[in-house]
């Protein structure tokens, strides 16, 4: 496995980012094939250390990639992006409050230049290796976001900061769960294997049909809901903890890293 992005994959990602850049607004599930995908928080710098060490308490739902200095806006897995502007869709909380949801962050950024970014893994990134399988991507198929869910899992908590986990879900064929574990477990640094199989009550969740982040999807006869650990997880940190400002991403929608799937596999 080449551990280097060919020229047509630097090509894509970059194009995708342009485009964001630009205006566009979709989620990045199956953009640029192969590429890590991010999560992003940012939070004031007297938050940092703790949004660290609750994202090394909580590995599985907050793998960091990367963590870019006080006031930094372009990351080393992407060089030449800006982090303001090259995600298709970005969130701004105030006091855990959601205020806005805006396709620019940069005068949000503006306002607190010390904010200390966070890249953290995301689970789009083994999708690659699922569709490369032959495992379909339901919400894909669909078009629509993946859904997520706020479970009654408790993160383990560092100092301010506390909260549930959050989970993805993808329906998958009973006889390929297996396998799904396996090629996703391959990747701990974008959340590895799942963390749950099956009843979704053993979660907490009441109803699969009303994700609290993205869209619904179908589960068909013959599939099981495979959950994994999500990169909203630190939402739900937020709402819960209510740091005075956090921008993020909008669920689903990430930054498109210019590095390759493989130089994460385990």
């Amino acid at each position: 496995m080449t551990r280097t992005a060919s020229a047509t994959q630097l090509e894509q990602a970059r194009a995708a980012r342009s485009s964001y850049r630009a205006g566009a607004v979709a989620p990045t599930s199956g953009v640029a094939h192969g590429l890590v995908q991010a999560n992003l928080i940012a939070v004031p710098a007297d938050w940092a250390f703790e949004t660290l060490l609750f994202a090394q308490r909580n590995p599985r739902s907050c793998p960091v990639l990367e963590v870019l200095d006080a006031g930094q806006v372009e990351p080393r897995l992407a060089p030449g992006a800006d982090i303001r502007t090259d995600l298709p869709a970005y969130r701004v909380w105030r006091d855990g409050e959601l205020v806005e949801e805006t396709a620019d962050a940069s005068r949000a950024w503006g306002e607190q230049p010390d904010l200390v970014a966070f890249l953290i893994g995301c689970s789009f990134t083994f999708e690659a290796g699922l569709a490369d399988a032959g495992i379909p991507i339901r919400h894909r198929e669909l078009g629509r976001n993946v859904p997520m869910y706020r479970t009654d899992r408790a993160c383990e908590p560092a100092g301010r900061l506390h909260g549930e986990l959050v989970v993805s879900m993808r329906p998958i064929a009973a006889d390929r769960v297996a396998d799904a574990v396996r090629i996703s477990g391959r990747y701990p640094a974008v959340h590895g294997a799942p963390v749950h199989v099956g009843d979704p009550g053993a979660l907490g969740i009441a109803d699969l049909g009303a994700p609290d982040f993205g869209d619904a999807s179908e589960v068909r006869e013959g599939e099981l809901p495979v959950f994994w650990a999500c990169g909203v997880t630190p939402q739900a940190a937020i709402m819960a903890s209510r740091p005075p400002f956090a921008i993020t991403h909008a669920p689903g929608h990430m930054l498109i890293t210019d590095v390759p799937d493989a130089a994460y596999a385990a």
